[in-house]
């Protein structure tokens, strides 16, 4: 079975047997293997995916990069050719081509399921003219369509991802290539989607394009070389923008060669953070104004970033400020891992193409095992005479000491929460396992992480003091962490 991520930042696919999803490697015919969503009209000709994103800036008025999000009857503004041709053409030439390479990769699945934007599935009117063009794509094509899922809904149901507490709602945050969308999904009854919002402009292609320009302003300054005059040097720049964006490396160096001579420019990946400090920062007050609306505390919830957010540079960064605590890290190609998991466990292949389900929303008990163990921590308080004890300077943790001089915010946690204080590997089946400590006025409190009564979004804050306990339970698996003050020197 097989699930398609219809992203337009990269389509991606994967496979299936019931038991465990992986991804497959779809390779254009000019063998590029990421099929972001470009598309270039050359006459009445169209060459889509990567080799059409190479060529964006050379020949920019032959372009089209929105048919994904704009899909639709709307004709698209792209130059070239005896006729106009429609978003929803254009889309299902990509979809065409990308199809007829998936099948060169892996033989024809019995059941296929499409994860899409969460924008398609919005509102019923949206969703009716998207999955109609979606299904009509299908049928012409040929593909053994069972059933159309949200792709939040769908990039938690993959089994390669980390697993979540169900008590807690999560916020999935994705970036397409024109927007970013952020989803509310619970689990209850059901793994379902309960709120959206779709925020334009907040796309992969607006943060590349800006870096590009921030990084050939500055290569100008220091080589006197306008990266910027010639759509071809352009192109190669921000070839290279995107190349370092992506990767991993500590240290970059653009290079620029000519007839001439060779320019370079050194950069770091710390100045990524403040070179997208303002996009981090929208998307930050987005998510904020999206959890107020939704009456969600930030640390009574988990935050999930899909492959492409967690690459915003310091966007982490600034939601744990924020008060966030919980991080679920998604692989690449989650949504399309989750919709072959549903295809090959769930959604039966319907007998006519009306029938074909779309979902928001999939059976808890299919995503049991993406559920973490149930956990729960309480303050076991100090008895204290008169006078009050002086303030904690440290957590104890089986013996081993944490400082607090210098803190203000502590958080104690599973490994991989970016814990300060990480817990037990015991405790790693807790997945969401995670307590902020802050100090306010001097004192340190912690918020009670149980969920009010009534789903109430107002939170406990409890008092500490050197001498209390606070005592984590998961399963068999019980730890303490003592608040002890010691004097200096000693």
């Amino acid at each position: 079975m097989q699930g398609i991520e219809l992203c337009d930042a990269n389509l991606q696919a994967a496979t299936s047997d019931g038991a465990s999803p992986s991804l497959l490697r779809v390779t254009a015919r000019d063998g590029a293997t990421s099929w972001p969503g470009y598309a270039l009209r050359d006459g009445d000709a169209l060459l889509c995916g990567q080799a059409a994103e190479d060529l964006w800036l050379v020949r920019p008025r032959n372009i089209v990069h929105a048919f994904w999000s704009r899909l639709g009857h709307e004709p698209a503004t792209v130059a070239g050719g005896s006729r106009p041709l429609s978003y929803s053409e254009i889309a299902y030439d990509f979809l065409r081509r990308f199809t007829e390479q998936l099948r060169a990769a892996a033989k024809t699945p019995e059941r296929l399921a499409l994860a899409v934007p969460g924008a398609y599935l919005k509102d019923q009117v949206t969703a009716e003219e998207k999955v109609g063009l979606l299904l009509g794509m299908a049928a012409d094509l040929r593909l053994p369509l069972c059933g159309i899922v949200d792709l939040a809904t769908a990039s938690l149901c993959d089994p390669r991802a980390p697993r979540f507490n169900p008590a807690r709602p999560v916020l999935h945050l994705d970036l397409h290539l024109h927007a970013a969308e952020l989803s509310l999904v619970v689990a209850g009854e059901h793994l379902e989607r309960r709120a959206f919002l779709h925020l334009p402009g907040s796309g992969l292609a607006a943060l590349l394009k800006h870096l590009t320009s921030t990084m050939a302003n500055r290569f100008l300054r220091q080589t006197s070389f306008d990266v910027m005059a010639d759509g071809r040097t352009e192109q190669l720049f921000y070839n290279q923008t995107k190349a370092f964006f992506l990767g991993h490396e500590s240290d970059f160096v653009y290079q620029i060669n000519t007839a001439r001579r060779a320019y370079e420019l050194p950069v770091k990946r710390e100045g990524l953070g403040a070179d997208s400090q303002a996009f981090s920062d929208a998307l930050l007050k987005s998510i904020l104004a999206f959890a107020d609306e939704n009456r969600l505390r930030p640390g009574l919830c988990a935050v999930a970033l899909s492959e492409r957010a967690s690459r915003v540079p310091l966007l982490e960064t600034r939601l744990r400020t924020a008060g966030f605590v919980r991080f679920l890290h998604l692989p690449a190609g989650a949504a399309a891992a989750g919709a072959a998991q549903l295809a090959a466990s769930c959604l039966a292949a319907p007998a006519e193409l009306a029938d074909i389900p779309v979902l928001t929303a999939v059976p808890a008990t299919f995503a049991a095992r993406r559920l973490s163990a149930p956990w729960d921590v309480h303050v076991q308080k100090a008895r204290h005479t008169l006078p009050p004890p002086p303030p904690p300077t440290h957590l104890v943790l089986e013996g081993v000491g944490l400082p607090l001089a210098g803190r203000d915010r502590v958080t104690v946690g599973t490994q991989g929460q970016g814990a300060t204080l990480p817990l037990p590997d015991s405790f790693n089946p807790a997945a969401n396992c995670s307590i902020m400590l802050e100090r306010s006025a001097g004192h340190w409190q912690m918020e009670d992480p149980a969920l009010p009564e009534g789903g109430a979004d107002r939170g406990v804050r409890i008092d500490l003091e050197t001498g209390d306990r606070l005592v984590f339970r998961s399963g068999n698996n019980t730890v303490e962490v003592l608040l002890v003050h010691c004097s200096a020197g000693s």
